[in-house]
């Protein structure tokens, strides 16, 4: 039976006690809950003893001020209702914690910089959904790890302390910042003791993705050859197979840091570095002398190497495409969109951040050099790629994850290719917002937070 939607009502302290809640008779009878026994009232980490009086001819739910201050919920909220008989539980939720980097308290209008568009969407949709999102930062679990200093929106944005939550969406841009002791300590605690789900609790590094996939035979046709580079014998090795390789950092992301080596003679290399400004490039005449140029970087930062593809072009721009799965309202691999996405004209890697810029698949494919004979079904072929790498990296990567941004790039003979997978997809720079407009992919993450939590 499906959970219902109900809209929370709040009444003075003074005429409602906090352990009685008032709820409509036809709910009673639907779900069976008992009325003047003694129950317990669940809201995430937080738990109340409560009796239920029912109401004729009323659909909600009734709770006093100091109730609701405790957990944090305003007037005329719509929450999913669940009634567990065997623990004698009434369950109000999904309350929903997405886990982000930083807030500026002094920002009012924005307190979450360039996501606070995506974090107001968030919100509008687990209210048509009957959900409860917040936002927090690292600097705002309590020490007793039940308790978060939480940022919610009714009419403006506001700070107040809230139970921990059913389900947590980490979106922490850092890598250092996940890894915060205070951080994996609430992770581990609200898994253990409140059953709480925790997804994309992870980011990934490239080399871990490639050897994880490469464990699938199924998978293998997507993988472009790939090692963790630890010497010139290997760079060598690869070298001598390909006429373009790729140094990418295992760590980075945005294009940032890759180097692409380009054989232009017998003997002689050229070296392309992505660079916020374009791409900067520097010969060598021999592969020894390449290696000495960047093994001083190897020291800090640890490269994939990678076969170089010949990828499709659109007036001799590279193009790739960035498809985003994810899971759905019954746990199942979805793919949300897929973009076509061009370089600048300066650069060899297509993020926007480098001056890319996005199509749809049908107009990238079009205006590109892919052979006319490929093109019908190549929108079929990325999806299907997507949907099995999300897959793959869910069966051999041991973590939760429930949204991936996965890029893919078509060579000049119309085979797919999977270039990286990305974790934390970004929610500020793919898709225009357009005020009071819900995005599928928001819709999709509140879909799969009431599925994994029962709601």
């Amino acid at each position: 039976m499906s959970t219902p939607k109900i809209d929370v009502q709040v009444i003075s302290s003074g005429i409602l006690s906090d352990d009685v809640l008032m709820l409509g008779e036809s709910l009673l009878k639907q779900w069976r809950i008992p009325a003047q026994q003694h129950l317990v009232l669940q809201f995430g980490s937080f738990r109340h003893a409560v009796t239920i009086v029912p109401v004729p001819r009323y659909e909600g739910l009734r709770i006093s001020q100091t109730l609701a201050r405790r957990m944090g919920i305003f007037s005329g909220t719509p929450l999913r209702l669940q009634y567990q008989a065997a623990s004698r539980t009434l369950a109000l939720g999904p309350l929903i914690g997405v886990l982000i980097s930083r807030d500026n308290p002094e920002q009012s209008e924005k307190p979450f910089g360039d996501i606070t568009m995506f974090c107001r969407e968030l919100t509008d949709a687990c209210r048509s959904q009957g959900a409860y999102v917040y936002f927090f930062t690292p600097n705002a679990i309590g020490a007793s790890l039940t308790t978060v200093e939480g940022w919610v929106y009714s009419k403006g944005w506001h700070r107040m302390h809230l139970p921990a939550p059913n389900v947590v969406n980490n979106r922490l841009t850092s890598r250092k910042l996940e890894n915060r002791p205070i951080v994996q300590q609430f992770i581990r605690e609200i898994k253990h003791r409140y059953g709480a789900h925790v997804f994309n609790e992870k980011f990934l590094d490239k080399s871990e993705v490639f050897d994880a996939l490469k464990r699938d035979p199924t998978l293998q046709k997507y993988l472009p050859e790939s090692h963790l580079l630890q010497n010139y014998t290997m760079l060598k090795s690869m070298c001598s197979r390909y006429s373009s390789v790729f140094l990418k950092p295992v760590r980075g992301s945005l294009g940032k840091g890759i180097i692409r080596l380009t054989r232009i003679g017998p003997e002689n290399w050229q070296a392309s570095y992505a660079t916020v400004s374009g791409t900067k490039r520097q010969s060598f005449t021999s592969l020894v002398k390449l290696f000495s140029s960047i093994a001083g970087k190897m020291k800090t930062v640890r490269y994939l190497i990678q076969q170089g593809l010949n990828l499709i072009e659109v007036g001799g721009r590279p193009v790739d495409f960035r498809a985003l799965t994810q899971k759905n309202a019954t746990g199942k691999w979805a793919i949300t969109s897929i973009v076509g996405r061009t370089a600048g004209s300066q650069h060899f890697v297509s993020n926007l951040a480098r001056g890319g810029t996005l199509s749809t698949v049908k107009e990238a494919v079009a205006r590109s050099n892919l052979p006319a004979a490929q093109r019908g079904d190549a929108s079929a072929r990325l999806s299907k790629a997507a949907l099995d790498i999300a897959r793959g990296v869910d069966a051999y990567i041991p973590a939760h994850f429930a949204e991936l941004g996965i890029d893919l790039a078509l060579d000049s003979a119309g085979r797919v290719w999977l270039i990286e997978v990305n974790s934390k997809p970004s929610k500020n720079d793919n898709t225009p917002l357009k005020e009071g407009k819900i995005r599928p992919s928001v819709r999709m993450i509140i879909q799969y937070a009431r599925y994994i939590s029962g709601f």
